[in-house]
This record gives structure tokens, sequence and C-alpha cells, in this order.
């Protein structure tokens, strides 16, 4: 197996590469006060998609990260829901962008390099991805409901 970790070809999406695959797809981002959430995506009816985000509630960049790859998530995934409507499951819809974020973010191939490595603490596993804590256990649990982290 390649070293993608040790030979610093890591394929984890750089923040940049966020803001670039969010300008790619026409999905405008926009600083708005969002004290209780930190970001935020909605949908229009003509299906353009924007995300709101609260830069003086964004203390690290990894939380810009989770935050800004989760919100993309939602946008790529066209999982919104509908908060009138009791046939949507929010719950649902915030696992398809947690999926997404989590593929994008922290890439199986990368996580399990890292594994064997001996790297295996949450609080190294989330500064090696660049990502917080609760998102890179959010991430150990998505791969092993998919039966391919155990």
């Amino acid at each position: 197996m390649q070293n993608l970790l040790k030979q610093g070809r890591r394929k984890e999406t750089k923040t940049n590469e966020l803001y670039e695959i969010a300008e790619k797809n026409g999905t405008e981002i926009v600083c708005c006060d969002l004290p209780r959430t930190c970001s935020v995506s909605v949908r229009t009816a003509s299906g353009c998609c924007f995300i709101g985000i609260d830069p003086f509630e964004i203390e690290t960049t990894a939380q810009e990260r989770v935050h800004l790859a989760h919100e993309i998530g939602h946008c790529e995934t066209l999982s919104f829901y509908n908060t009138y409507s009791p046939l949507d499951i929010r719950e649902k819809q915030e696992k398809k962008a947690d999926r997404w974020a989590v593929s994008k973010l922290v890439p199986f191939d990368e996580l399990n390099e890292a594994f064997e490595r001996g790297t295996v603490e949450i609080w190294d596993l989330a500064e090696l991805f660049d990502v917080t804590e609760e998102f890179m256990l959010k991430a150990i649990e998505i791969y092993k409901l998919k039966g391919i982290l155990i």
C-alpha cells in the first residue's frame, strides 16, 4: 500500500478546494449572523444553493472545514428537509450531508493508513486531518456502519 500520509500526497480535500467546489457548482457562500448553528445551507425553489457561515462563531480551521464540508454536502447530495413536512426526516438528510463531508475530509484509505501507522487517538486523528474531534468520531462511526471499519 502506498504511504500517502508519509509522502505528503494526501487525498483529503483542502479548505480552499471546498470553496472551489461550492463556486464551481454555483453555490454562493455568504457571511451572516448564525449564533446557534454557525452555518446553514438552503436551496431555493429555482434550485440555487446558498451557504451561510458565521465567521465570528468559528474559532479554528478545523471548525471551518467541518461546517463548510457539511453544508456543501447538503448542496451536493440535495439533502434538504422541510421543517413543515411530517414526512421529511431531518436526521436522514443530515446523515447524507455528513457522509459526503466525511468522504472529502477523512478519506477511508487515509484513515486506515493512519491506524496502521499507530495513530489511533481521536484528538491525534482530528489534528492529522484538520477536523474537530466530534467530526472524527462521526467519520469513524460512518465507516463502521458501512462495514469497512471495525
